[in-house]
């Protein structure tokens, strides 16, 4: 299980001792400046001493009937068994085992599946910790029952003593008549109230196990749903079972061809110096065919969980850039009530290792207007699809976030980090505008790792003193090869991978203070490096070389003084003995 939740208030200290030794500056492999210099792998290993991790999803037994049956087994092979009947769930969920859920009595013959399944796996991240009470934190991730068929809702696991158990668990409900209900993301507002954003699917598989998302009411599995909606649920303050979910209500629904939703953020005013405390943002693009056009509803939240309708939805201006191609919008609001989302900008086409362009648009009336800033961010490379020695794609490419203290200029400092593949490997760049939006500082390279190996899918966070937090998934460390660290791993599942590099992965955080002055090195978030390649996904079909362990990477330090990260692991710690992709939940103390 590793350190209880409890050593986590050592590590300020020990980060803060770190930043006086820290070593000159260093260019790393992307060529950009390394400020507190390199540390080498044994000290990065040995960095996690003082950071708590608990293994989440694997304290409850959750189960649910999919709205389609995946019949596929890619097993023995790297852990693969193909979907399970339901033990018995431990979560007080409703598993759909009396009855097909609500949103499933329209379906098809043949859908939904006859019984429920057992939920395996947990790709993607996502970790909220509630402002009235700093105990109380949520964390949700994909909640899969097959990951040869990629087939699962949104779920969710919560603690109420600080990260330390995580009792309460299940799948979101509301969205089980869709196939797959995908990418978390959530916020509490000023009540306690917690507001989760979906993206819901149709689709089903064509007997070679590839994916079909024909648009008619004869083929679809569930006629009486829309072929895909964004929609939010409404878990209520002081909720305590797994089925306390207010009704689910869609945010908007398509349902022709050509147009898919895609990459859904929800975020929440409240600063109580705002116009518009509690003024609830979401924000999602729709692809027509290739390219994404973004879009913000919003709402206003009430104490009970309810709220007023949301606006209809309007498109967001984008930067001019040849072709159009504008994805990854990630709200926030700064302390007097601005919102600022970056706007990621892709050659539709050829948006994997190709150059991006990164711009943040603002509103100053709560979402009625929109402007594009006009400084950018133009030296990122996106990295391919799937990274080297592996077969997991790439998740969101850059991560955004605002100060809390005005600057010298007296603007919110605007902070966006972003992975650059120009060296041929991926690293974390970080960069700031200290004159809202305008100009852009000179980037600066986070991981401080001398090799040349892929770090990718940052995240950044803002805690209450305005220090700066950014994790990513890291590949510095080489695969165990030996030992109970490689049998712990499932090493013996995956021929060949016993100490490779650049292959498994651990999780990292570097802290800065609000001039992006580094304090101390790199810090190790995992207690045990584990293998991307087991139990993994298959976003594409079964028989796809292409697998996944989430777009989305969990970091909440915005309220107290504890940093909370979740992230994904098939490593077994004891409780996970097949190798599963896991939650793992990591705390450290702000420095």
């Amino acid at each position: 299980m590793g350190k209880t939740l409890g050593t986590a208030a050592a590590l300020g200290a020990i980060v803060l001792l770190a930043a006086s030794a820290a070593a000159a500056p260093a260019v790393g492999t992307s060529g950009a400046v390394v400020p507190q210099g390199f540390q080498s792998n044994g000290a990065y290993g040995a960095s996690n001493v003082a950071v708590a991790n608990v293994f989440a999803t694997t304290q409850q037994v959750s189960c649910y009937r999919p709205e389609v049956p995946a019949p596929f087994n890619l097993g023995p092979a790297l852990g693969y068994d193909g979907e399970s009947a339901c033990p018995g769930a431990t979560t007080g969920e409703d598993t759909g085992a009396a009855n097909p859920y609500p949103t499933q009595l329209g379906s098809n013959p043949g859908y939904p599946a006859s019984a429920p399944m057992l939920v395996k796996d947990h790709s993607e991240s996502d970790i909220r910790v509630d402002p009235t009470n700093p105990q109380h934190i949520i964390g949700t991730s994909k909640w899969i029952v097959s990951p040869e068929g990629y087939n699962h809702l949104l779920g969710f696991y919560e603690s109420f003593n600080g990260g330390r158990t995580w009792p309460v668990q299940g799948h979101v409900p509301g969205f089980e008549g869709w196939t797959d209900d995908t990418d978390p993301v959530g916020a509490f507002d000023t009540y306690g109230n917690f507001y989760f954003f979906h993206l819901a699917y149709q689709f089903f598989y064509n007997k070679d196990g590839s994916k079909n998302y024909t648009v008619g009411k004869s083929q679809e599995p569930n006629p009486l749903a829309a072929a895909e909606v964004v929609g939010v649920s409404v878990r209520p303050h002081g909720a305590r079972g797994a089925t306390q979910w207010l009704p689910a209500d869609i945010v908007a629904a398509y349902d022709s061809k050509g147009n898919e939703p895609d990459k859904q953020w929800i975020t929440v005013d409240t600063s109580a110096a705002s116009r518009f405390t509690n003024r609830v943002y979401t924000m999602w693009v729709n692809f027509h065919t290739l390219t994404p056009v973004p879009y913000v509803s919003y709402a206003d939240a009430r104490p009970d969980g309810t709220h007023t309708s949301w606006s209809t939805p309007q498109r967001l201006p984008e930067p001019p850039h040849t072709p159009q191609g504008s994805t990854y919008l990630l709200p926030h609001v700064a302390p007097n009530g601005t919102v600022y989302t970056t706007v990621t900008n892709f050659d539709p086409a050829h948006q994997y290792g190709a150059p991006v362009t990164i711009s943040v648009d603002r509103s100053t009336d709560g979402g009625r207007t929109w402007t594009t800033l006009p400084g950018q961010i133009t030296d990122a490379v996106a990295p391919p699809l799937i990274y080297a020695n592996t077969t997991f794609r790439d998740g969101i490419t850059d991560s955004f976030a605002i100060g809390n203290r005005l600057d010298a200029q007296g603007q919110y400092p605007l902070y966006v980090a972003y992975e650059d593949y120009s060296a041929g490997v991926d690293n974390v760049l970080l960069t700031a505008s200290y004159d809202g939006g305008s100009t852009w500082t000179t980037p600066i390279q986070v991981n401080d790792n001398a090799s040349a190996v892929d770090e990718f899918q940052p995240n950044l966070s803002v805690s209450p003193n305005g220090r700066i937090s950014i994790a990513w998934y890291d590949r510095r460390l080489a695969c165990p090869s030996g030992g109970a660290e490689a049998a712990a791993a499932g090493l013996a599942l995956d021929p060949g991978s016993a100490g490779a590099a650049n292959y498994c992965v651990n999780s990292s955080v570097q802290f800065y203070d609000a001039a992006l002055r580094p304090l101390g090195h790199n810090v190790r978030l995992t207690a045990h490096t584990w293998d991307p390649q087991l139990n993994s996904p298959h976003p594409g079909s079964p028989g796809g070389t292409e697998t996944f362990i989430g777009d989305y990477y969990g970091n909440d330090a915005s309220v107290g003084s504890t940093d909370y990260f979740t992230f994904v692991s098939t490593y077994d710690d004891g409780s996970n003995p097949e190798n599963r992709q896991q939650q793992v939940v990591a705390a450290v103390a702000t420095p």
